[in-house]
C-alpha cells in the first residue's frame, strides 16, 4: 500500500513496476510525503501521458505546439505494436491518459476491451463530423485517409475501373494486387461493404476479388504500387497518403517512379462514395489527467494542428475548412462514404471471419 501511495503521489519519481521497490530511498520519501503530495498534484495538472502508435516524426511538432500553447507537458511513449496488450496488462494502474491509433479497427478493439472512457466536449462535437467519432464519445477521428484504387496509366483505360465492385468483375481477372486480406485496412474496407451490401454481397465481392488477384496477397500498400509499376498487375488497392510518401521520397527516389506510373481512382463516386478510415484519439479508463487529455484531443482537432497533420503526412483533415497539402489537393475532390465508422467497426469481426471463409490469403 505504501509503495502504491508513494508512486501515486509522485514522491518516488521514475517509479517502475519492473524495478525493486527497495532501490528507492524510503526514509527520504516518507519525510517529503506531505509536501510532495501537493507538489506532485500540481505537477500532474500540467502533464498528460500519451501512448501513441503514430510515429514521433509526425507527433513531435504537434505536441510541441500544444505544450507551447497550453503549458501542458506531453509524455509520449511510441508503440508500433502491442498497445492494447500493454494497457490491458497495466489495468487501472496504467499511466496512460490517452491513446493515438490509426484505423478504426484499432480504436474499436481498445473500446471493446473496456480500456476507454466516454468524453463530452462541445469543441470535439463541433470540429469532428458525427460519422468520425464514437456516438458516446469513446474515440474521436483526427485525420482521414481514403482507400483508393491505384490504376496503371498505360494499361487501364479511363472508366474501366470506377467502383470497388469492378475489382471483382471478370474483366479484372489476373490484374489486381492487394496486401493481406487480414490487414486492418482491408478488413475495414470489407466491413464497409458489409454495411453497404450485406454479408452475401460482401462474400461475393471477396470471392470475386480473390479470383482476380495477380499474385498472393503480400507486402504493404507501397508494394502494391510497385507491382503495378513493374507490370505484375494493372490495379492495386491502397491508402491515399502512401502516394504522397512515394511521390516525395528523396531517400528512395525509385518510389517516385512507382507513384508516377499510376492514377488515383476514388471508387464509387456515383453511389455511396469512397471508403475512408481515420487515425484517432481516445481517453483511457485509467486516465489520471483526464482534463488535460481532453484538451490535447481538442487541440489536435483544431485548425492549427489539422494543418500540421495535412502538411507532414499527406492526410485529409477531419475538420472542415482546413487547407490540404498541395499534392493531396492535386488528386481532386471526392465524395466519401457517409457510413458511420462506428457501424463499420461493428462489422469488422464478421468481415475478418469472411476473409477466412473465402481463404483470401491462400
Amino acid at each position: 500500500m505504501l509503495e502504491y501511495l508513494l508512486r501515486l503521489t509522485g514522491v518516488i519519481r521514475g517509479f517502475s513496476p519492473a524495478k525493486s521497490f527497495t532501490t528507492y530511498v524510503i526514509p527520504a520519501a516518507i519525510a517529503g510525503l506531505a509536501a510532495g503530495s501537493i507538489m506532485a498534484a500540481e505537477a500532474r495538472a500540467e502533464e498528460v501521458n500519451l501512448y501513441s502508435s503514430r510515429q514521433p516524426f509526425l507527433m513531435q511538432p504537434l505536441l510541441q505546439a500544444f505544450t507551447a500553447e497550453s503549458g501542458i507537458k506531453v509524455n509520449m511513449v511510441y508503440m508500433k505494436k502491442g498497445m492494447l496488450e500493454r494497457l490491458r496488462s497495466e489495468g487501472r494502474n496504467s499511466p496512460a491518459d490517452l491513446i493515438l491509433a490509426a484505423d478504426i479497427g484499432n480504436l474499436h478493439n481498445h473500446d471493446k476491451a473496456g480500456l476507454l472512457q466516454a468524453v463530452t466536449s462541445p469543441t470535439l462535437d463541433s470540429n469532428i463530423p458525427a460519422q468520425y467519432r464514437h456516438p458516446k464519445g469513446h474515440w474521436f477521428g483526427l485525420t482521414l485517409r481514403a482507400r483508393v484504387i491505384y490504376a496503371s496509366k498505360t494499361r487501364v483505360r479511363p472508366g474501366e475501373v470506377s467502383r470497388y465492385e469492378d475489382l471483382a468483375a471478370p474483366a479484372m481477372k489476373g490484374r489486381v494486387c492487394i496486401r493481406s486480406g487480414k490487414h486492418v485496412y482491408n478488413v475495414s474496407l470489407l466491413a464497409s461493404i458489409v454495411v453497404a451490401q450485406g454479408m452475401d454481397g460482401a462474400k461475393a465481392w471477396a470471392k470475386g476479388l480473390k479470383a482476380n488477384l495477380a499474385r498472393k496477397p503480400q507486402g504493404n500498400d507501397r508494394a502494391q504500387v510497385k507491382a503495378v509499376y513493374q507490370g505484375e498487375c494493372d490495379v492495386a488497392v491502397g491508402n491515399t497518403y502512401y502516394m504522397g510518401k512515394m511521390a516525395t521520397n528523396e531517400k528512395d527516389p525509385e518510389q517516385k517512379k512507382w507513384a508516377k506510373s499510376v492514377n488515383i481512382i476514388f471508387p464509387n463516386q456515383q453511389d455511396r462514395g469512397t471508403h475512408v478510415n481515420i487515425s484517432g484519439a481516445a481517453v483511457t479508463k485509467s486516465a489520471r489527467n483526464k482534463a488535460n487529455a481532453i484538451r490535447l484531443i481538442e487541440y489536435l482537432s483544431s485548425d492549427a494542428a489539422q494543418k500540421i497533420y495535412a502538411e507532414r503526412n499527406f492526410e485529409y483533415p477531419v475538420k472542415a475548412g482546413v487547407a490540404l497539402h498541395p499534392l493531396v489537393a492535386s488528386w481532386g475532390k471526392f465524395k466519401a462514404d457517409k457510413a458511420h465508422l462506428a457501424k463499420v467497426a461493428q462489422e469488422r469481426t464478421r468481415a475478418s471471419k469472411l476473409m477466412d471463409r473465402v481463404s483470401f490469403n491462400n
